[in-house]
Order: structure tokens, then sequence, then C-alpha cells
């Protein structure tokens, strides 16, 4: 939710600063340029340090940016216009720790869960982020309807983070389970960081792969992100477009639910990916028609 803090009200938070709407976006395009090479160091740590180091990690750095961009809105330190900067290196702590997290759930899946649980525990873990991005559609237009709102806005946003952290310190002991729950938990025939990387980029259907759910995040990534922009252009409330926001992720998480439990019992992965992207194509074209001037 931090990522998607300022997206829901741009408008507001740029005539608090007194910056640019494009000067917003970028505190919300820091987080996938910082992804991009972030990723690399992410998985790195999963797969060398283990789960809790990257989970605590992750905690940590999301509690210090969330703190780093309370000092934006402190008034006794007369910050001026290096405000916004505050919130600025804020968002990039909180950037840091994104990937840690979001590269998780196979771990924990693949360590925690027996085979026939790891789809479900896979899908149940990575929903952890779209509800993020629903409770920010929904929380930062009622918390902050006007301006002014913004300092009591990331004032209640730190909370969540410092308390995140305090559980994850303090209550993730074990990096794997006393017991493994499968043979394959046991017997981990994984490659070594640089050598599977290498396979990797060698493999062409998997670099398919990467295109497709590449582009699907980016697909979803920019409406989240641009919403707001894009309707209250149109004269929509920032209420509706965090509406319409949290919609769009509630009807992701029930689809990603029903279709988690799907293919853990069909095994049916790529028939169910191939109508998901279709539908997906199909729902931009419309959304594109919809929106165009000359609607």
């Amino acid at each position: 939710q931090l990522w998607l803090t300022f997206a829901p009200v741009a408008d507001k938070t740029a005539a608090y600063f007194h910056i640019s709407l494009e000067t917003v976006n970028w505190l919300s395009m820091v987080y996938l340029l910082i992804s991009i090479p972030f990723g690399l160091v992410a998985t790195w740590v999963l797969d060398s340090v283990g789960l809790r180091c990257a989970v605590v990690l992750s905690a940590w750095l999301n509690m210090v940016g969330s703190i780093t961009r309370m000092f934006s809105v402190l008034k006794f330190l007369s910050l001026g216009s290096q405000s916004y900067w505050y919130l600025f290196i804020g968002q990039c702590f909180c950037a840091l720790g994104q990937p840690l997290i979001i590269f998780s759930p196979t771990k924990l899946a693949a360590l925690w869960f027996p085979d026939h649980q790891r789809a479900t525990a896979n899908m149940i873990a990575s929903m952890s982020n779209p509800l993020g991005i629903l409770i920010a559609n929904l929380l930062s237009p009622a918390l902050a309807p006007e301006g002014k709102h913004i300092p009591l806005m990331l004032g209640i946003y730190a909370v969540p983070a410092v308390t995140a952290c305090a559980l994850a310190t303090l209550g993730i002991h074990e990096k794997v389970p006393p017991t493994p729950p499968s043979a394959s938990a046991t017997n981990s025939n994984s490659q070594p960081f640089f050598t599977g990387l290498k396979m990797l980029l060698r493999n062409k259907p998997y670099i398919i792969l990467a295109v497709c759910f590449g582009g699907g995040i980016g697909m979803f990534t920019c409406f989240s992100a641009l919403l707001e922009q894009i309707l209250c252009e149109k004269g929509y409330s920032n209420d509706f477009a965090g509406l319409n926001g949290a919609l769009f992720t509630v009807c992701g998480l029930l689809g990603a639910f029903l279709l988690g439990m799907y293919v853990d019992r069909t095994r049916k992965f790529i028939e169910s990916t191939k109508i998901s992207f279709c539908l997906s194509a199909l729902a931009s074209i419309m959304f594109a028609v919809v929106s165009s001037p000359l609607h």
C-alpha cells in the first residue's frame, strides 16, 4: 500500500507539495525502476541467505521509508522546497523492500507446504500485494479529501509499516520448517544463483513467459498508478477513481483465488494462463474504447 499512497490523490499531493503531476508520478515510478536491479539482489538474498532474512529486511526497509516520508510534512523542520525529496527518499527505501517480499511467496510455498498445497499457498501469499493496492485505493481518498490532510494520511500509513516490522523481527525465528513438508523440500536440486540465471536466459519458453507476464504486470501497474488522473480528467472525483481502482483489484483477487484452487486440482496451468491473457487483452481494448475522446 505504500507504493500507491499518492496515486489515488495525485492532484491533492501535487497541490500540497507545490509540484507537478509528473513529479507525483515519480513517487510510484521509482518502485519500478528500483525493482529492476534490486530484483536480482532480492532473488539472491532469498536463494542464499534465506526467507527469514528477506522478510525481516523488507519490513525494516518499509518502516524506515515510511518514517522518512513523515519528515516531509513536519512543519517544525521548515524544509520548504526540500520536503519533496524526503518524500522521494522514503519511497526509495520502501521500493528497496518491495522485491524482497513480492518474490517471497514461491519460496515460502516451496519450503513450508507440501506439493498439493503449493499453488494455493503461493496464490494466497501473492494476494498480499494487490490487497495493499486495494487498501490504498480506498484509504487514500478517504484520508486525504483535501491537500491539508496529507500529513494525517502519511502518519496512518506509517502505523502498519512499523507494526509489520516489529512482528517480522520478533515473530519469525526459522527460515525453514523443523520438519520438511515434502521430499522435494528436503532434497532441493536447484542450481546456484548465477548458474540458474544463465540457464533461464537461454531458455526460450521461459523468456516468452517472462515477457507475457511482464506485459501483464506492466498493464496492471499502469492502471493502478494512473487511473485517478485518467478518470479525474474526465470530471470524476478522487473517491470514484479510488473505487474503480478498488474494484479492479477486488476482481483480480477473486479471480486469483478461484483460479488458484482450480489449477491446484486440475494442473491446467497453460490453458488457464492463455484464457487469462485473452480476457485481459479484451478488457484493455474495451477500456481504451470507452475512455477515448469520442466518448
